[in-house]
């Protein structure tokens, strides 16, 4: 206990942290983006299966004993931001990024922690390829790296784990597992199909992606769309594209929904998962959709974990080594 008043990350670490941050701001500088700040706390949330956002009662701020409806410590500043994208068009907000505090529960290890850095942007009148681009150019100059290789979700799967993503049962999905992945033999028969290809992506793709130069990897399974884009075709798939560097997944980028209906089925869909699940359901209303509903403009946006990219940059091993103080330290 007497050690715990001690930071986790050395003085010249959060020396080098400081040159990230101010490298970050020079690059969106030089884009012509706008940085803005939006709430910590907020009564909408990002529902996804798989987050799970820290609750507060909004009597803690107002004082009022009587008022106990749910805030929420934001997962990512997402919903805010695109908020002020479909409000903000008239008065030139259409290229906008921040670097903000998130909160998710339950994750906390070598690169996770409940509390943590995210950098994110959008920009009006992107598409997929310009989204990928802005993506492949930031890490390019942040990372001091060759451009990124562009690379399908399905390509990867066939070049490293040797299995189309997209015809596979999902029993051979399942086989696969059992046969290559040592953890498989832990979980059930009954698991769903984005089971098997994360648990494939995470063992056997992953760790060979953005080894000799930073990979992007686009166009996912419409199951896992998110927030994105689904372009249909013979195997319908989400405008989703993640960057990897040194095997490690450093970003999240969408072709943005812009249908407030869809989001809400989705919304729907997903608190049906979590119950499922055996976790709570999420409010699917919000006001981003009220703001979809007016009319939100094409867009692209991409979402980096500041912390992971400091552990890349630095090659450090937990991600307590790279923030001040660490969540156990906090």
């Amino acid at each position: 206990m007497a050690e715990d008043f001690r930071p986790t990350a050395s003085v010249e670490m959060l020396r080098r942290r400081s040159e990230l941050t101010m490298a970050i701001h020079s690059f969106f500088q030089k884009q012509d983006f706008v940085h803005v700040e939006t709430p910590l706390v907020s009564h909408d949330t990002v529902v996804d299966r798989h987050i799970e956002p820290v609750s507060v009662l909004r009597s803690s701020f107002t004082g009022s004993a009587l008022d106990d409806r749910p805030m929420w410590l934001q997962t990512s500043p997402e919903f805010a931001m695109k908020r002020l994208l479909s409000t903000g068009l008239e008065a030139g907000m259409t290229s906008i990024y921040q670097i903000a505090k998130a909160f998710r529960q339950g994750e906390q290890g070598r690169r996770h922690n409940p509390e943590f850095t995210m950098l994110e942007w959008y920009r009006c009148g992107d598409g997929l390829e310009q989204g990928m681009q802005l993506l492949s150019d930031f890490a390019a100059e942040i990372l001091n790296r060759p451009a990124s290789h562009l690379v399908s979700y399905r390509d990867a799967f066939v070049q490293y784990a040797q299995i189309d993503p997209f015809t596979a049962s999902d029993n051979t999905l399942a086989e696969v597992c059992r046969a290559r992945i040592k953890i498989a033999e832990r979980f059930s028969e009954d698991q769903s199909r984005d089971f098997w290809l994360d648990l494939i992506l995470a063992n056997l793709v992953q760790p060979q992606l953005g080894v000799d130069a930073p990979a992007i990897v686009y166009d996912w399974p419409a199951s896992q769309s998110a927030l994105a884009i689904v372009r249909e075709g013979e195997y319908p798939v989400a405008e989703r594209f993640e960057l990897y560097v040194d095997g490690v997944e450093l970003a999240n980028g969408y072709h943005e929904l812009l249908d407030a209906e869809e989001l809400l089925r989705r919304n729907e869909h997903v608190n049906q998962q979590r119950l499922a699940d055996g976790n709570s359901a999420l409010p699917v209303n919000s006001r981003l959709l009220d703001a979809m509903r007016k009319g939100m403009p094409a867009c692209s946006g991409v979402a980096v974990g500041v912390d992971r990219l400091m552990m890349v940059l630095t090659g450090a091993d937990s991600i307590a080594d790279v923030m001040a103080f660490g969540f156990d330290r906090s």
